[in-house]
């Protein structure tokens, strides 16, 4: 290749961005640089490997270190095929070109692997589809990261830029080396009664300080007390607080399990989250909304110069595990109501509506429910109405007030399963730890802070004009100036503000489908074919959620 070849350099990557650049802005340099390449060897000159193969083996060697699997990509045997070729006599044109060939195809699917992840997210009923100028071509890709001779860097930009992946990463070789250490296959002992309170005798006390210090939950140099006390109960509370329990220093048998939860299994479960992250449109936009279903939490991003900056966060309620689970996909908000009416859906209308309504016909009013057939609103109770109404003839809805469902706010952002984010007239479900109680839509905390981003960019709508118009009890819709793009994700390994890892109840049971999906696209995956190639969902996905919204 010649001194003048366009591929004398590949460019820095930016780090906003970053997968919609690789795939736009680059394409058709790469596409000019892999046509440039022509048919000559990749990884050989002059019949010997070159320093690029090295770095290739040694790349798909260390694949576990973004929780992906090194024999997925023949990583040994590659490793020893080139040291056989670099120390041994001169292969054979044929043989060298046979392990050229292996080579590239085991470092395509590596680079896609690592930027698309290796399952198609509608095989695990995440409905989420990269945009057309995102699509990455990983041979063009590698070719340019070859001839550039800057494949290490290449690699790393090819990854999510989005940071929680980057503290995962880090996480994952913690919880390596913990799980590499010994005494996590002995259990801890029972707490006598089933449930050790402070000031208690325990038998395990020593193991349990081992254990937490092991963890970062208790400091190395704490002293450990005879008994259930001190160091060893705060070690505690910081080890519930990041499991999703109640921060009470008690050790219950759901303490007790999660603190005998073996390292190894949290080195899968933050594995799992990094897959997800691969195909989760976190970073498209200067701004975006994400909601983290099993943490019932919602996050407000903005990018800054290339930073990311947390501008809210606050508690969501989600869908039920049990029946009506809130779906996993990326839609843009497009507007706000304020004082909104609620439609109330046929299903929730048949099984749970109507039945109240011919016990308790007080219910109707009290509610503030009406009739609507053909556009107008009919107030009066009848069972030839109630009739109507199953018989697909007349709907239900309940018109904006302090019983209204949806509480006096609503954030559209249209989709075709019918799910939103609103407010709600219980507010006292938000102290719960667990917050999965709605029918498919996500009731959030606090909707003034979250209409106050949303609207960022029309600055006439204040926080007085906001509270104004959600109380006054007028339906009224504002369209938003610009797109807002909204995420509902599913991660159990979170890396919060503190930079700890916490670790979360896998409520809709996603990580098991994810973790057969996986497994079986290892065992059945022909060399050369990308995991992310498009496929119909299978028997692996769940029935689909509940459209019920609420």
């Amino acid at each position: 290749m010649t001194p003048d070849t366009p591929c004398k350099r590949l460019p820095s990557i930016p780090a906003r961005n970053a997968r919609r650049w690789i795939g736009g802005t680059l394409a058709a340099w790469l596409l000019a640089c892999a046509a440039s390449a022509g048919a000559q060897p990749l990884w050989f000159a002059g019949g010997r490997p070159t320093p690029d193969a090295q770095q290739a083996v040694t790349a798909l060697a260390g694949a576990e270190a973004d929780g992906l699997t090194p024999k997925d990509y023949d990583a040994e045997g590659l490793t020893r095929a080139l040291e056989q070729a670099a120390t041994g006599p001169q292969a054979a044109p044929e043989a060298m070109e046979k392990l050229d060939n292996a080579l590239s195809d085991a470092m395509r699917r590596y680079l896609s692997d690592l930027h698309h992840g290796r399952v198609d997210p509608r095989k695990v009923h995440a409905n989420f589809t990269a945009p057309a100028s995102a699509q990455f071509e990983p041979d063009s890709y590698l070719r340019a990261a070859v001839a550039s001779h800057r494949l290490p860097d290449a690699i790393r930009e090819a990854a999510p830029s989005f940071p929680l992946y980057g503290t995962l990463r880090d996480a994952l070789a913690r919880y390596r080396a913990l799980a590499a250490q010994p005494g996590w296959e002995r259990p801890l002992p029972a707490p006598p009664g089933g449930k050790l309170t402070s000031g208690q005798a325990y038998s395990g006390i020593a193991e349990l300080a081992r254990r937490l210090q092991a963890l970062g939950d208790m400091a190395a140099d704490a002293r450990v007390p005879r008994r259930y006390a001190g160091a060893v109960v705060d070690g505690v509370k910081a080890f519930q607080s990041r499991h999703a329990l109640e921060a009470d220093g008690t050790i219950g048998a759901g303490t007790l399990a999660q603190l005998n939860t073996p390292p190894a299994a949290r080195v899968r479960q933050i594995e799992l989250t990094m897959e997800r992250l691969r195909w989760t449109p976190l970073a498209e936009g200067p701004r975006v909304i994400v909601v983290n279903i099993p943490e019932f939490m919602l996050r407000a991003y903005e990018y800054n110069d290339g930073k990311l900056d947390i501008k809210l966060e606050m508690k969501v309620i989600v869908g039920k595990a049990l029946d009506t689970r809130t779906p996993l996909f990326k839609e843009d908000m497009r507007y706000i109501e304020f004082s909104p009416y609620w439609n109330v859906p046929p299903s929730i209308a048949r099984s749970e509506t109507i039945p109240q309504l011919r016990r308790d016909p007080a219910y109707f009013t009290r509610q503030g429910f009406e009739f609507v057939s053909n556009g107008k609103a009919v107030t009066t109770l009848s069972d030839a109405n109630l009739d109507a109404v199953l018989n697909g003839q007349m709907r239900i809805r309940q018109r904006p007030g302090p019983m209204n469902a949806l509480g006096d706010i609503k954030f559209v952002f249209p989709n075709n399963q019918n799910i939103y984010l609103h407010h709600t007239p219980t507010p006292q479900l938000f102290k719960r730890d667990r917050r999965d109680f709605s029918h498919g839509c996500i009731r959030v905390e606090e909707p003034v802070a979250l209409a106050q981003f949303v609207l960022k960019d029309m600055p006439g709508w204040t926080e007085a004009r906001i509270r104004q118009a959600m109380t006054k009890g007028q339906s009224n819709t504002v369209a938003l100036q610009q797109p807002l793009p909204v995420v509902l994700a599913y991660g159990t390994a979170i890396a919060r503000a503190n930079g700890r890892i916490y670790f979360l109840p896998d409520i809709y049971g996603q990580d098991k489908l994810l973790d057969q999906a996986l497994r079986q696209n290892t065992a059945r995956r022909p060399p050369g074919v990308p995991a992310s190639a498009p496929a119909a969902p299978d028997a692996l996905a769940h029935p689909s959620p509940s459209q019920n919204p609420t």
